[in-house]
């Protein structure tokens, strides 16, 4: 077998697969000895059928099939050996028509290279790292929430922005005997709130989904999920309730932290600042890698196979795809595969690497944080081991952790050699300016 590359330019090229048929006349033998042995053709005992007979009925595709088998691993053979950094799949070039008496079968191969790529850290524009701080305005606000949602309830007649709605839900395609709860604050249509301060209870509201929440949680909570167009709503008032703020005492308090994990009102502020600040961290961080990578993208400039790449994903699925949806696919996908490709940079120019030990000890901290959650503070280092060694045994989670270990190494580095200013920033503020709300 003979194989040989064509380059078309810096990002294409072709690669020619000879097979003689010299080559697998051996196995076309075998496996036909091997069906005249077994195979039932009426007219001819089991094991006696001329090898003739065997040749006219099986031949060409047993030809074909070891043909195949040969020039894959022909190919993979050549792309390990050359170590050629390709995007996609190699993609066969069709062939009109075949002749299977030659003796040598030749085929092509389209190639998409993958691009020289040069990333530059520190970055050319400063990317901002946001430094979210918990000031008093916001733990004063989740005391208030808590106080709230602990605090005792009163029905009322009396529509105020505090006031909590239950209602009946009802629209195309919902499920039967649905209910759900909200305040007026978090009403955004002045028709819904008008509506809702004229009736009473048992009464129906009919109301449009399109704006009538202020955030998209809130109506994804009434309806089970966001409808993909405007719906009308159904939604009968059933409970009309003003909550009043819970004491803060140590019964309050043993009901959130736990038994006796506070017991001042100072220490209560001082906990909800800490796992505040704990979780604007965790979103502050995601802000910054993500703009870091969008700051990457924008600013690492290479080429792509695009018409390869284009011409692959026509095929590359389960089922075939027309040029069409495969040009809008692949405009949907063109930023990630870019990052790909300059994430691979970064590992390789700096030498990230991940050890088993980092995966366990991933692995482990995880799940101390998560039986925190639950109230567990007290487990042991065997358990810890015993759990993580069940979760490493399968190799989707370990390839799960590995990929998110390899993401916090990508912020590191990112800390280290990024053009970084940074801003410090109330919650509120940072909402304003990362996200626009």
């Amino acid at each position: 077998m003979n194989v040989t590359r064509k380059d078309i330019d810096a990002l294409n090229a072709v690669l020619t697969v000879e097979v003689k048929q010299e080559e697998v006349a051996p196995q076309v033998e075998k496996v036909l000895n091997d069906y005249r042995k077994r195979a039932n053709i009426p007219g001819f005992r089991k094991g006696n059928i001329p090898m003739s007979v065997v040749k006219k009925q099986y031949g060409q595709a047993v030809l074909v099939d070891e043909v195949n088998k040969a020039l894959q691993s022909s190919l993979n053979e050549y792309l390990n050996k050359e170590k050629l950094d390709i995007l996609g799949n190699p993609l066969p070039v069709p062939v009109d028509e075949m002749d299977w008496s030659a003796p040598i079968f030749s085929f092509d191969f389209e190639l998409g290279l993958t691009p020289n790529v040069e990333v530059k850290l520190p970055n050319r524009k400063a990317v901002t790292r946001y430094e979210i701080q918990a000031d008093d305005a916001f733990v004063n606000e989740q005391l208030e929430r808590l106080q709230k949602q602990y605090g005792t309830i009163t029905p009322t007649e009396e529509v105020s922005k505090e006031t909590e709605l239950t209602v009946g839900v009802v629209f195309e395609g919902s499920e039967d005997n649905k209910s759900a709860t909200f305040s007026v604050d978090e009403i955004k249509s002045k028709r819904a709130i008008s509506a809702f301060k004229k009736a009473t209870l048992g009464d129906v509201v009919s109301l449009s989904t399109k704006g009538l929440f202020k955030e998209d949680h809130v109506l994804q909570r009434v309806m089970g999920k966001l409808p993909e167009k405007a719906l009308e709503l159904s939604l009968t008032l059933q409970e009309r309730n003003n909550r009043g703020l819970a004491e803060l005492d140590q019964e309050f308090l043993d009901k959130v932290f736990g038994k006796d994990a506070v017991k001042t009102a100072t220490e209560c502020k001082d906990k909800l600042k800490e796992d505040a600040s704990g979780h604007f961290e965790t979103q502050a961080n995601q802000k910054f890698v993500n703009d870091m990578t969008e700051n990457l993208i924008d600013n690492t400039k290479f080429s792509l196979p695009d018409t390869f790449l284009k011409k692959w994903m026509q095929t590359a699925g389960e089922n075939p795809i027309s040029a069409e949806e495969a040009e809008a696919e692949y405009a949907k996908s063109e930023r990630g595969l870019r990052y790909q490709l300059i994430e691979s940079k970064l590992i390789q120019d700096n030498n990230l690497q991940i050890t088993r030990e980092e995966i366990e000890t991933f692995a482990k901290d995880l799940l101390k944080k998560q039986m925190l959650q639950f109230g567990r503070t007290d487990v042991k280092d065997e358990e810890l081991n015993d759990i993580a060694a069940r979760i490493l045994g399968n190799q989707e989670e370990v390839k799960r952790i590995s990929d998110q270990v390899m993401s916090e190494k990508m912020r590191q580095l990112f800390l280290e050699k990024g053009n970084i200013k940074v801003k410090k920033v109330n919650y509120d503020t940072f909402m304003k300016e990362a996200y626009k709300k």
